[in-house]
């Protein structure tokens, strides 16, 4: 694979996933604002953009297996994927953290504040992924099945209320970037889920479960920005001109 300066981040990712550890290194966003070049986040994050590509070569010429190519799965295989593994996963870690947050801001939220911010954060973020995810499930993943279930059958399909399928993508794209400057905020008040002397089993496991979200976020992210999204507004150029 040919990286240069002018290699979009996101596209990256989308070709081989295991670039994504190099930007996370990096502290580079390639999810929400992976529409950049190599050149340009290295720029702005002050960094040495040849550096950053000879990390990325050594990388991505590993041979590792059971590496996941989502870039080559049909569209309605990755909704499906989307939906049951990120989109459950979401709602069952909410359930799990809310807990241990609460009880970590119980014993701990006096001596650090920085605690209440976290939880009024995450429960923020709880409430809109909820709702951005049940936007997905009822209005956009219906309609990128129902397109591509009608490029293999030519059946006809009504026009999507919504007009283009670009609406609800940059819509999603926009909450997603609110998702990431969320979540970039609680890494920085846990200085990167970070233990304080004197913390209890509790506050490990919230800032481990805390993490372990964030990276998934990321990932889920990454999979709909950089990879669903383009494919679905491909998909429907296809079946209007077909």
């Amino acid at each position: 694979m040919n990286i240069s300066k002018e290699t979009i981040v996101g596209e990256l990712v989308a070709e081989d996933y295991k670039a994504a550890s190099v930007f996370k290194s990096y502290e580079i966003d390639f999810c929400c604002k992976g529409n950049r070049t190599i050149n340009e986040v290295c720029e702005s994050n002050n960094l040495n953009s040849q550096s950053l590509i000879n990390d990325l070569d050594k990388t991505l010429n590993k041979v590792e297996s059971g590496s996941m190519n989502y870039k080559s799965w049909s569209i309605d295989l990755l909704v499906d994927y989307i939906e049951k593994r990120h989109h459950k996963y979401v709602d069952d870690k909410i359930l799990e953290i809310k807990p241990y947050l609460d009880k970590t801001c119980n014993a701990h939220g006096k001596h650090n504040p920085e605690l209440l911010e976290i939880r009024a954060l995450f429960n923020q973020s709880a409430g809109e992924l909820t709702a951005h995810m049940k936007k997905e499930e009822l209005i956009l993943f219906p309609f990128v099945r129902q397109v591509a279930k009608a490029m293999l059958t030519g059946e006809k399909i009504d026009p999507a209320h919504f007009g283009s399928v670009e609406n609800p993508v940059n819509m999603m794209k926009e909450e997603h970037v609110d998702e990431g400057v969320r979540f970039r905020k609680i890494a920085e008040l846990s200085n990167n889920y970070t233990i304080p002397e004197g913390g209890c089993n509790t506050y490990s496991v919230t800032y481990a479960l805390l993490k372990e979200f964030e990276e998934d976020l990321h990932l889920h992210i990454h999979l709909e920005n950089n990879i669903l999204f383009p494919k679905a507004i491909e998909l429907e150029k296809q079946f209007v001109n077909s």
